[in-house]
């Protein structure tokens, strides 16, 4: 599919992606797993341009999970290294494309170096306004769930609000993507049929496209597949298929 077959008319606001199958693909090529995530910077590279062609205005990438923590150290210790990489030689793109940078997830939990170099981007790239890529970063739904229930209980028990006060938007407030709409579109690559942990409350009704592509090979006319099948459906949030045509 190309860019042209995309009705910009009928674009999703966000688009989420988990990005499987980086050790897979590496394996098959008999290297170490680390190998495959060095080659899947390209294809972030190529899901950011797609993105921004297309008009999407929110981009989130599953891009380390808190139970990638209980991964072999090595393969964690050349993640950390290869994010602060990815971030120095994209930095550049992102201030080309327009692109802002944000995060996340449990982040305390990065090391400082990577932490440090992630800040940087976020700072140099916070005026920007084409789209907000957000990177997913020790990050998993029910932490997030945790996390939110932790703040309501505190605020709670100091008065702010009373539990009759509490509504899907009080929880929509605490969750860490309050300050982004709920993914139109999940796009997960590998082959596996599952969300992994995944803004479990937010992609209520999220439209999901799955493809047998290896993380790696991702390229923009993946992208714009998948776009293209996300605008052949009806989206029709419990209304009726006819309330919807209307």
């Amino acid at each position: 599919m190309k860019l042209e077959d995309i009705d910009k008319n009928r674009v999703p606001q966000h688009v989420a992606i988990i990005m499987d199958g980086n050790g897979r693909w590496a394996q098959k090529q008999s290297h170490r797993r680390i190998f495959g995530h060095q080659h899947a910077i390209k294809a972030v590279h190529e899901a950011v341009e797609a993105a921004v062609a297309s008009g999407v205005k929110y981009l989130t990438l599953y891009t380390f999970s808190t139970e990638n923590w209980n991964r072999p150290q090595e393969e964690i210790d050349g993640l950390m290294e290869l994010l602060i990489k990815a971030i120095r030689d994209e930095t550049k793109t992102l201030m080309e494309y327009n692109v802002r940078l944000e995060t996340i997830g449990d982040t305390q939990r990065i090391p400082e170096r990577s932490r440090l170099k992630l800040l940087d981007c976020i700072k140099d790239t916070s005026a920007n306004t084409a789209m907000t890529l957000v990177l997913a970063l020790s990050y998993s739904a029910r932490w997030e769930t945790a996390e939110a229930l932790r703040q309501i209980c505190t605020d709670a028990r100091e008065g702010r609000i009373t539990p009759e006060t509490i509504t899907e938007d009080t929880l929509r407030n605490y969750l860490a993507t309050r300050n982004y709409p709920d993914p139109d579109l999940l796009i997960r690559t590998g082959g596996e049929l599952r969300i992994s942990n995944f803004l479990l409350w937010q992609m209520a009704y999220t439209e999901f496209y799955f493809s047998d592509q290896l993380w790696p090979d991702f390229r923009k006319e993946d992208f714009f597949d998948a776009v293209y099948d996300y605008q052949s459906r009806q989206r029709r949030f419990g209304k009726t298929g006819d309330q919807v045509a209307k």
